[in-house]
């Protein structure tokens, strides 16, 4: 039988903020020693009292007008209480009723789906256990305990593994333009889980058509969650296997459970570690120590939605637009903002001497070297943009050489290749290596008679009609002369001295 998928996204980000949630602690992702970052607050000492993180509280204001959702007049705190090791005070102060950003959407880029957000709240971390290598001891780290923790959670809108993991990148690269977490997975700063519920087909879109605008979790069949996956590879993955583990059970008439699972990184599977709790399990009610949230009084919301930069969907649309970019290269400029400030400058500093009629196809040579020659280099060398040697300027001013035939496409690789290596003005290097670009037949026609005179066989060809001859020859003159012959003279040059062979 045929199931139908249906897929939720919850996922914590660790917030850029100098202190704590609720304490003037550091955070600081980076420390390496355990358990200095902390106070009697953070570690839930009797008799202490929590503040509330003003630049916290901003910063899921701040995505939640992003993503086009709205900030209600009214928030509170909760306490969430439940126990684990390195939860210090053995409940978490989090949102449960009153989230500060309600609703909005985000785009795909690529499935062209629109992902609804259900609300985004704000609470604090926990520390982190940290097991020892035989498996029988663990240590705590309190560090992270307290750390404000955004947790964005969206409608069930996605309906494959490839749709999660593309919401995913797209909300981290929203963050990240937003400044307001670094997002690094590697470090932790992002947490994803899914929710997966398998229905067949028919009857999927049977409930579709029968809740309409009600149609959510409780519609949608026994739902697993995988919790806690820390990439977006693991992500595709688990929500794939998950899927198929689901599909066998209903084949066989069985019945899908209601659990929390882990995913296992090194057996690519997901693994059951309890059955799903609900929110009375929790026992929330609202947190004592904390006063109410009122974000239109604490900021000024309308002039804050005109704060908001540039959004990755709108860069995207303006890179394509202006500067024709595509592909592989479109998504990096998107991710790395080293790439798009060099394609920028680069193209404004090609727009300041190119005729206006021209200034199209100098874009697209702007661009071609830069994400064919350029971007190559940079991988081979494992470099980022923000390390180039070479600058925006230099590199337009290489693309004005070739455009002016000053230097072969052949020679501007080779100087390029100096330039990621070693710096350097083009002109300069071009002048210091002597490449500078042969268009005097003068010069070139000893070379061009000593190259026919050594392939009498492309010479017979090209009396039998074979037009390639000439690009042969074209081609091991390029060689004799190091890539600095002009090709077009070159060419016009053998054909000239081949048609007075074939005619003397």
């Amino acid at each position: 039988m045929r199931y139908k998928p249906t897929i939720g996204l919850e996922i914590h980000a660790e917030l850029k903020t100098k202190t704590k949630m609720f304490c003037g602690s550091k955070n600081d992702p980076d420390e390496k020693h355990p358990n200095v970052n902390v106070c009697p607050i953070c570690m839930g000492h009797p008799g202490t009292l929590p503040v509330a993180n003003k630049e916290a509280i901003k910063h899921i204001i701040k995505a939640g007008l992003a993503l086009g959702g709205n900030i209600p007049e009214y928030s509170q705190f909760d306490r969430k209480n439940y126990f684990y090791p390195d939860l210090p005070k053995g409940y978490q102060i989090s949102q449960y009723k009153h989230p500060l950003a309600i609703g909005g959407s985000l785009l795909l880029p690529f499935s062209g789906i629109t992902v609804r957000i259900n609300h985004i709240h704000l609470e604090e971390d926990a520390g982190k256990l940290v097991h020892s290598d035989d498996g029988k001891s663990s240590l705590v780290d309190y560090n992270r305990a307290g750390v404000p923790l955004m947790e964005m959670v969206t409608e069930p809108d996605m309906h494959s593994a490839t749709e999660a993991r593309e919401f995913a990148e797209e909300f981290r690269r929203l963050l990240k333009t937003l400044n307001v977490s670094d997002a690094d997975m590697e470090k932790g700063h992002l947490r994803l889980e899914a929710n997966i519920s398998l229905l067949p087909e028919a009857e999927h879109d049977k409930r579709v058509l029968e809740f309409k605008e009600d149609f959510g979790p409780k519609n949608l069949g026994t739902k697993t969650e995988v919790k806690n996956i820390n990439s977006f590879r693991s992500l595709e993955r688990a929500i794939a296997y998950e899927i198929e583990r689901q599909s066998g059970i209903l084949d066989e008439k069985g019945e899908v459970k209601q659990e929390t699972r882990g995913w296992d990184d090194i057996k690519q599977k997901t693994f059951s570690q309890r059955l799903k709790e609900e929110a009375d399990d929790y026992r929330y009610f609202p947190e004592p120590d904390l006063p109410p949230v009122y974000p239109h009084k604490m900021f000024p919301i309308d002039e804050m939605t005109h704060e908001i930069p540039e959004l990755p969907h709108q860069k995207r649309e303006r890179l394509s637009r202006e500067y024709n970019l595509s592909g592989e290269v479109l998504i990096m400029a998107i991710d790395d903002a080293d790439l798009m400030n060099f394609i920028e400058r680069a193209v404004s500093e090609v727009f300041e001497w190119a005729p206006e009629e021209n200034k199209e196809n100098l874009r697209k040579l702007t661009i071609n070297y830069l994400s064919s020659d350029l971007q190559g280099l940079v991988k081979e060398k494992l470099l980022s943009f923000g390390e180039l040697l070479v600058t925006p300027e230099n590199f337009a001013e290489l693309i004005k050489m070739v455009y002016k035939n000053e230097i072969s496409s052949r020679v501007a690789k080779d100087v390029l290749r100096i330039m990621v290596e070693s710096g350097g003005d083009p002109s300069q290097i071009v002048k210091e290596k002597g490449l500078e670009q042969i268009s005097d037949t003068g010069q070139l026609e000893k070379t061009v008679n000593d190259i026919i005179a050594g392939h009498p066989g492309a010479v017979a060809d090209y009396k039998k009609g074979k037009g390639n001859a000439v690009q042969f020859l074209v081609g091991q003159a390029m060689r004799e002369t190091k890539g600095s012959a002009n090709p077009q003279v070159l060419r016009e040059l053998i054909e000239k001295i081949l048609n007075k062979l074939i005619s003397g």
